[in-house]
């Protein structure tokens, strides 16, 4: 494993996308590291990955990650969780990567929209800026409302905001209006 002590997540993610990449599972970068490539620098030590995989086909992976010398924990949400399982993976030094299996209300083509981001000489897939910002409107709290207001922001490249809307609105109304919000302030 890449990371030697505490507060290394991050490097953590490079071993926990080996495995994936090794069972086949697509993944998008989420979270407070998906923040960073879209603006929001924040200190932070999480490291979070969407899964596109079926429910189902989890505790196969959780085997996987035990193999492969990880700690893990698999929970399931209840029918209100707009995340339906994560599997919490930790070292030795206690880092931790959370992959969550699903995301309610997220969009079936959010996976083909990843943008590749180099991190440490290896190619990681993040979730792109329309997709980060409409999860974020969807989580909601003071915290996700200010990243995504920085991921509005004209940058490197132009947000297509019909985009955002459209994703967005697959999160429900309030999600929607927490966009709206954004783009007149």
């Amino acid at each position: 494993m890449k990371a030697r002590r505490p507060g290394q997540s991050a490097l953590l993610l490079l071993d926990v996308a080996q495995v994936l990449v090794q069972e086949g599972v697509e993944y998008a970068v989420v979270g407070a590291m998906a923040a960073a490539v879209h603006g929001a620098i924040r200190a932070t030590t999480d490291a979070d990955a969407l899964l596109s995989v079926a429910l189902s086909g989890l505790a196969a992976l959780e085997k996987a990650f035990k193999r492969a010398g990880f700690e893990s924990e698999l929970r399931r949400g209840d029918a209100e969780d707009p995340i339906p399982a994560l599997l919490v993976l930790r070292d030795h030094h206690g880092n931790r990567v959370d992959l969550l299996a699903g995301l309610r209300g997220l969009d079936p083509e959010a996976f083909s929209r990843v943008i590749s981001v180099r991190f440490k000489g290896r190619k990681i897939p993040v979730i792109s800026r329309e997709d980060f910002i409409a999860m974020k409107c969807f989580a909601g709290g003071p915290q996700d409302i200010a990243d995504a207001r920085i991921a509005l922001r004209p940058r490197d490249a132009q947000v297509n905001i019909e985009l955002v809307r459209r994703v967005t609105r697959r999160f429900g109304r309030p999600a929607a209006d927490v966009l709206e919000g954004l783009l007149v302030s």
